[in-house]
Formats: structure tokens, C-alpha cells, sequence
């Protein structure tokens, strides 16, 4: 056993917690951050899903340091990559011209630029990162969490770690059950949160589907894959609202329930800088070569790139046979994600329909040099849905919904931390919902989300904090997820150097305009301008 002390202790170097570190470490504190992959950032590289955002990102509605972060990802192309002219000049580059994000981007590059933010630190000693790192055990007296013992990986070696604050930036919640926090899991039902849109009856174990993404690029000749194993169940299988196999181009609109048949055209001929993606006006999903499109080779000087190269997060991967979230076979359910995505992959080598009127692109790839696997997968799932904690406050479909609120006007709160936008988009679920879609006002981060009922010094820094089932599907995208983990992270150092617990910040009005006053000054957006949501 290895023993560790520090100020600071972040569980899961996702997004959040990385914002969340960078936040302490600004702070002057010592940090310790853990991972369980082998990339830091979470759902930008290791499940490799390019940034999905507001509207307004390009102007205001994120953190300053997460526009660092996009910038930064600009800048590695400017400085390392073959950019045409016209290309190089855009302010506003977009490296694959996808049309679901203004920035979609390898997620290699997003890891250099995450570990270049994080490196002065790692000098100084102030940062440690324990990498491959899984919690295994935690300590806990009365309301306050003493230690977190992580397990290498690798070579199995424990190492306890002893912290003033604890953040679980975890993908799933995975400390709230270790430390004993409270939280929920799957649907609430509408009489518990007065949500329109819950279900008459809650449902825990009735989750948003994950899914396994994967890199595909495509070049002339045969790479076709060997027949997965479980094909021949996926090449079937038909959820009863879907209107076709889930291997097809067919299926439900998440906007509006229509069954829809989008195009695949890994041959297209387009002009990427004539591309803007815009999620107020259209999803950007259908023509899906271009929709996740992370790197658009004509954006390079001529043959430098044989093909574009695409990220597939299709609703064709949703995951609906089982949550991984506490299940008594979360090992089966990975297994079947990844299986589904191998399926998909290989009925678009095979059987997808081409313009020609032929079948199946078989000089497609898959890119494992992109996604740093061999199989060519994403390192990890992508998750939607984590647990999540009962807070001081949960933020309610009534708080966010367009429809319910009667205006597309910011929503605020009095204890606002950050801001965030993004529709209350739910994929299916394993509970059988297809999807639900609803137009949201752009809302501030209340503060109360943040802090649990009970424990003193854990901190959520992710997708776990109070939101509901329907919430959640407004807070789960990436700027959220970061601004979540810089305020957590603001929050823990702040409460260390005045030795208050970060439920007198939020109750104490002078101390709570104090915290506000830091955080903006960190560069924290606080309130949104008039504008309109959708």
C-alpha cells in the first residue's frame, strides 16, 4: 500500500476533472487527480466524442479556461499541421468541419493540449496524476470522507490517498456509493419532481443509453472486417418505436419522432469551409459522414490526408439492453456495446446502401491510431447518464423547459456558479423511452447542485450533480461538464483557505458574493445576456 496526503483529492480526470484541477491548482493548492484510462479528458478523448455546444460558443457562454482549451486545439493544427492557407486564416478553424460542434477535433490533439494545461504543475510538483487509477474503498467518519484508496490498473498496487476535499469527476458517480452519498439513479417520477416530461412511476435502473464510438476513415481497396460475433443478433434486432433494424440508416428524429432515413456518403465532395454548424437551426445528422466528422482533409494541403476521417456516435450504437450503472452485470453490457459498434461498422463495409445502388464500403477503417486502441474503439463508452447526487438543489425539467417556463429567457439562480445551454436531449433508454427532446432556455449553474445533502467535503465535479433523469440531458455536454468541475474545483479551494464547509458559501450572502466575485474574476461567466433559447 502507497500512502498519499494532499489538498485536494479529484476522482476521474474527465473534463470536469481536469477543469477541476486546474481550478485548485490556480488556487495554490496541491492536487492530487486519478484516471482510469490512458488519456485524461474524459468524453473528448478517451470516448472520443467531439465537442458538442451551444450556439453562441464562438462569443460567449463558456468559461475562459475552456475557451483556452479550444483555442489551444486550434492552435496544435495551426502549429503542427499542413492547414491550407485559407484554412489556417480562419479564426474560427474547425478541423473536421463537423456540423454537430463549431470544434470538432481529433481526440489526440485534445490530449496534448490537456496535458500542455496541465504541465507546469506536474513540474512543480504540486500536481500528481495516478494513471491508471481505479477507487476501490473509501474511509468515512461521520460527514467527512478521510481517505480514497485507488487501485492501479495495471499491477494491481494500492494507493490510499488522505485529502481535505474529495471530487468525484468519475464518469458514473463511481465514489457515491463507496463514500455512502446519497443519490438516485435512472427516472424519477413526475410526482417526486413535478416534471411534465417524467414518467407516472420511477424507474432507477431506466438509464440513457451509452455507446461505444469508434474513428472510421475511407480509402480505395477491401479492409473489411471478420464477421463479429454477435452480428447476427444486432443485424436483427428492431426496438418496437425504431421503424427499421437498428443496422440501417434508418430511425427515429430526436426532435420530432419521425421515422428518417439519413444519407452516408463517405465519398462526398465537399467544400468544408463553406460548413457551419449551427444546433439552434438543425442537428447536423443527416448526412453523417459530415455530421461527427473530426478531421475534413481538404482543410489540408492536396494528399497530405487519403480521406476525411469521421467519429460514429449515431444513434445505430445506442446501447438500450442494460445499464452499467449499478448492475449486477456491467462486464455483459460492455461486452454487448461493444459488439453492437463492431456490428455497425461492419454492416457499413458490407450492407450500406450506396448511390451507385450497390452495398456495403468496404474500404472503409477503422482508425485505432486515432482513438489510441488496437481494435479500433474508443478507449472507453461514452456515458450519458451518471449517478447523481441529492443535492442542496436539483434543477427541474420546470426550470429549463422553453415550453414549461413560457419564454426562451435565461434561466437563473440566485447562487449561479457558471452558465450552460444545450437541449433537454435524452437518447433511448434501457427502459424502453425512445427519445425526448426538449427546447431549453439557456440556465445558470445553481451553486446548490453542487453540494450534497450530507457529506461535508465531497464535491460532484461531472455529470453527478443534483439534475434530474430529464436535467441531466441538458447538463451532460461538454462545456457544462467543465464549468461544473472549475466551480467545484474553485469551490474546494476556497472553502480550505477559510475553513467553511461549502454549504455556509452557499447559505452566507456576503460569503457567497465573495465566492462569485473569485469566480468571475477567474473568468467564470456568471449570467447569460438576452438572449433566446431553442
Amino acid at each position: 500500500m502507497n500512502y498519499l496526503n494532499t489538498d485536494i483529492l479529484i476522482v476521474g480526470g474527465g473534463l470536469g476533472g481536469v477543469a477541476a484541477a486546474l481550478a485548485a491548482l490556480k488556487a495554490g493548492r496541491r492536487v492530487v487527480l486519478t484516471e482510469q484510462y490512458q488519456w485524461l479528458g474524459g468524453q473528448l478523448t478517451s470516448q472520443a466524442v467531439p465537442m458538442d455546444e451551444h450556439a453562441w460558443v464562438e462569443q460567449f457562454g463558456v468559461t475562459a479556461s475552456y475557451r483556452k482549451l479550444r483555442e489551444g486545439i486550434r492552435d496544435y493544427y495551426r502549429a503542427w499541421y499542413p492547414l491550407t492557407e485559407e484554412a489556417r486564416a480562419k479564426s474560427d478553424l474547425n478541423p473536421g468541419a463537423g456540423l454537430v460542434s463549431r470544434l470538432c477535433a481529433e481526440p489526440k490533439v485534445a490530449v496534448a493540449v490537456i496535458d500542455a494545461l496541465l504541465a507546469p504543475y506536474l513540474g512543480t510538483g504540486r500536481l500528481t496524476v495516478l494513471q491508471p487509477a481505479i477507487p476501490v474503498e473509501a474511509e468515512v467518519s461521520g460527514t467527512r470522507i478521510t481517505s480514497v484508496t485507488v487501485r492501479d490498473a495495471r499491477t494491481s498496487e494500492l494507493t490510499q490517498i488522505t485529502a481535505g476535499f474529495v471530487l468525484d469527476a468519475t464518469e458514473t458517480g463511481e465514489l457515491l456509493p463507496l463514500v455512502g452519498a446519497e443519490y438516485v439513479t435512472g427516472s424519477e417520477s413526475r410526482e417526486q419532481t413535478g416534471e411534465p416530461s417524467a414518467p407516472e412511476t420511477a424507474s432507477p435502473d431506466n438509464m440513457q443509453a451509452f455507446s461505444w464510438c469508434f474513428a472510421i476513415d475511407h480509402v480505395p481497396g477491401d479492409n473489411t472486417i471478420e464477421k463479429p460475433r454477435d452480428y447476427d443478433y444486432w443485424r436483427n434486432y428492431e426496438p418496437e418505436f425504431w421503424g427499421a433494424p437498428m443496422l440501417s440508416l434508418t430511425g427515429p428524429d430526436p426532435r420530432t419522432l419521425e421515422i428518417v432515413t439519413r444519407e452516408f456518403t463517405p465519398t462526398i465532395d465537399d467544400d468544408p469551409l463553406a460548413l457551419t454548424a449551427d444546433q439552434s437551426q438543425a442537428a447536423g445528422d443527416r448526412e453523417l459522414w459530415t455530421f461527427r466528422r473530426i478531421l475534413a482533409r481538404k482543410l489540408f494541403t492536396d494528399g497530405h490526408f487519403d480521406s476525411d476521417i469521421v467519429l460514429v456516435n449515431w444513434p445505430m450504437i445506442d446501447y438500450l439492453e442494460g445499464s452499467i450503472i449499478d448492475s449486477p452485470a456491467p462486464e455483459k453490457h460492455l461486452e454487448g456495446a461493444r459488439q453492437l459498434s463492431l456490428s455497425m461498422f461492419y454492416w457499413l463495409q458490407t450492407e450500406a446502401p450506396r448511390p451507385d445502388g450497390g452495398k456495403g464500403w468496404p474500404g472503409l477503417r477503422l482508425r485505432g491510431d486515432v482513438t489510441g486502441t488496437t481494435d479500433g474503439l474508443a478507449q472507453a463508452p461514452y456515458i450519458r447518464e451518471s449517478r447523481r447526487i441529492k443535492a442542496e438543489y436539483t434543477v427541474v425539467e420546470n426550470d429549463l423547459s422553453v415550453a414549461v417556463r413560457g419564454s426562451g429567457k435565461p434561466s437563473t439562480f440566485f447562487d449561479s456558479v457558471g452558465v450552460g445551454m444545450y437541449r433537454i436531449d435524452l437518447h433511448p433508454s434501457t427502459g424502453g423511452d425512445n427519445y425526448i427532446d426538449v427546447p431549453s432556455v439557456p440556465f445558470e449553474i445553481p451553486l446548490g447542485a453542487l453540494i450534497p445533502v450530507r457529506l461535508e467535503n465531497l464535491l460532484p465535479a461531472g455529470k453527478n450533480v443534483g439534475t434530474t433523469h430529464l436535467t441531466n440531458g441538458a447538463f451532460r455536454l461538454h462545456p457544462v461538464e467543465w464549468n461544473i468541475g472549475e466551480a467545484a474545483g474553485w469551490l474546494a479551494a476556497f472553502c480550505l483557505e477559510r475553513a467553511i464547509e461549502p454549504r455556509a458559501v452557499r447559505n452566507t450572502p456576503s460569503i457567497l458574493k465573495e465566492f462569485q466575485t473569485l469566480l468571475a474574476g477567474a473568468g467564470v461567466e456568471l449570467h447569460w445576456p438576452d438572449i433566446t433559447g431553442y
